[in-house]
């Protein structure tokens, strides 16, 4: 993809801007349930633009009002092509619910701040509405709500297994992952007359289909247990997590079926991880880089949280068993080159409200750009979830110097005062304190990159604990103090290093967490940003949530799941009094 000449417009959103461009139709209308920012950091603005530069007219319609006459699903009339659904940014149930089911007051991705603009399970309600409005009209889902939900998955806030999204949606197609290479082959093809039912064998789709004639099996095809079989079966769910997982993070991935109902979900192989050319098409599209004008005068907090923030990369090949990043963005680094990121700084630069402080440098993990395996052949026989977890994978490239290069080039960029590293880093990757690159990253990032508080996530200090979570030992976090507080003292700073703590994960029970308290009390930790577990679709956390059995192992694990106890855990990081509540009852 090519640098496309700025456009000064959005995307339309409304008739009255579709009749202002000359338009009689769309080809693509975008169905999401956050607020239109026209900004890379957004998946409905990129999926738009992509579009866009690819020759469609793509219009949005930014979280529909599902409760009145539905208005919001008929003002633009049909597209040409087909309807596209996405909750957002973010899952809609995280969204609105708290780790003990309590309804959120707010939402960031909405104007205000304001709650109740977008529904429970949202690509659900959009999608069986259009297809009740417009039942001949192909749809595609897209977005990390339906990602994660492409098979059978646990659901914690109906506490039971659901099946695929594709059957309760009634969608036609999904498109799991990153998926701008995908929409725009789709669009391709439904453009030269394909039929949506036909698109049968496209990479890093999804689809649902009870005609066996739809797909073969062969050796790089794996048939996993029936929705029905896990219902029945916590341990046959269980094996289709591994498999899941293990195909998920692999350069070259197997096919999956799973019948389901009369049918089978069958998912095709991701597409290979984008490439820095790629990256750079995708972060070069004419973004009007602020909120559609409709929302002039209010405040959208998600906006103002990274309006002034950078994306070097995607994808995170930590394997934390609690995180979907993986499972989302996939475990291989795309990282954009070093002129597209400096581009993208001039232009923050000169933004008109810009002060001189970029928020953040970053990514999913700050410090994994440009990291990759030394000899791909080896990572092509690679079925781990992890390249740094028990230990770091000696194939895998941990040096950090493209990454001081990028943060002094930025630094020097006219009108940037200070360039924050906001999102967290993972200090395992430069734990040997004996490299000199090592050592000189650190001290780069803690001389120049701090803005008060840096961000690590060692989420326990308990090491039977910290491996269920798949994350290093806590002694590595004390070592990095140490250095941490070494460096604040030789350059006279005066900073914080800020840790990210869990409770309640599977395998911590209320002694664990006991013991956390002791140290983080020893050490003078200041805990505000601390979270219990909230199971998520798609985890090995949230599958060991459900089943209490680690799937890898056949090993029972501890689980805290009632309400009560949840609470006294995330108590004990506070030492608050503690209250009994009523129990929240589960359903198996």
């Amino acid at each position: 993809m090519n640098k496309t000449k700025p456009i000064s417009r959005f995307l339309p959103t409304s008739k009255k801007e579709m009749d202002a461009l000359g338009w009689e139709q769309a080809d693509v209308i975008l169905f999401s349930g956050d607020a239109y920012i026209d900004h890379p950091s957004f998946g409905a603005a990129v999926i738009g633009r992509i579009l866009e530069s690819a020759g469609y007219k793509v219009a949005i319609v930014p979280q529909p009002n599902w409760r009145d006459d539905l208005r919001d699903f008929k003002k633009l009339g049909e597209p040409r092509l087909f309807f596209a659904v996405t909750s957002g940014s973010m899952d809609s149930m995280v969204n609105h619910y708290t780790a003990n089911k309590r309804l959120r007051s707010d939402d960031a991705y909405t104007p205000g701040g304001k709650s109740g603009f977008r529904p429970d399970y949202a690509v659900n309600v959009y999608s069986n509405i259009i297809k009740q409005l417009f039942p001949e009209t192909p749809l595609v889902l897209g977005g990390v709500e339906a990602s994660l939900r492409r098979l059978t998955h646990y659901d914690f806030w109906k506490d039971e297994l659901l099946p695929s999204i594709l059957l309760s949606s009634k969608a036609d197609l999904l498109v799991y992952g990153m998926g701008e290479r995908t929409i725009v082959e789709v669009a391709h093809l439904l453009n030269s007359g394909k039929s949506i039912n036909t698109i049968s064998n496209l990479p890093q789709t999804a689809f649902y289909t009870n005609r066996e004639d739809d797909y073969s099996i062969d050796n790089e095809t794996i048939v996993l247990n029936s929705f029905e079989e896990c219902l029945k079966s916590p341990r046959k769910f269980g094996q289709n997590f591994m498999h899941i997982e293990v195909e998920s993070n692999k350069l070259e991935s197997n096919r999956l079926i799973e019948p389901a109902e009369d049918g089978y979900v069958i998912v095709n192989q991701p597409l290979p991880p984008a490439s820095t050319t790629e990256m750079d098409g995708i972060y070069n599209l004419p973004y009007m880089r602020s909120p559609h004008p409709r929302y002039r005068g209010k405040t959208i907090p998600a906006w103002e949280m990274i309006k002034f923030s950078i994306n070097i990369h995607r994808g995170c090949f930590g394997g934390c068993s609690f995180c979907t990043i993986s499972a989302h963005q996939g475990k291989f680094i795309s990282s954009r080159s070093q002129k597209s990121i400096l581009d993208e700084v001039e232009t923050v630069a000169e933004m008109p409200d810009f002060k001189g402080y970029l928020s953040d440098l970053g990514g999913p993990s700050a410090n994994m750009y440009m990291m990759q395996g030394i000899d791909l052949n080896v990572c092509k026989r690679c079925k781990k979830p992890s390249c740094i977890f028990p230990k770091v994978c000696p194939n895998l490239n941990t040096d950090h110097k493209p990454l001081i290069n990028l943060y002094k080039k930025s630094r020097a960029v006219k009108g940037i005062k200070k360039a924050f590293i906001g999102s967290g880093i993972r200090y395992d990757l430069f734990a040997d304190w004996s490299d000199s690159t090592n050592r000189q990253y650190f001290e780069e990032v803690v001389r120049h990159h701090v803005s008060g508080r840096l961000k690590v996530a060692p989420e326990h200090t308990e090491e039977e604990v910290l491996k269920h979570m798949r994350k290093p030992s806590f002694k590595l976090f004390v070592q990095l103090k140490e250095k941490f507080d070494s460096l604040n003292r030789i350059h006279g700073l005066n900073q914080q290093l800020t840790p990210y703590f869990i409770s309640s994960h599977p395998g911590c029970t209320i002694e664990h967490m006991q013991k956390l308290s002791g140290v983080v009390k020893t050490m003078g930790l200041h805990l505000e940003q601390v979270q219990d577990f909230t199971p998520t679709p798609m985890t090995l956390a949230s599958t060991i949530f459900y089943t209490g059995i680690d799937p890898y192992t056949g090993n029972k694990i501890f689980v805290e799941d009632s309400k009560d106890g949840k609470l006294k855990q995330r108590e004990l990081f506070f030492a608050k009094p503690y209250t009994p509540k009523k129990p929240m009852k589960r359903k198996r």
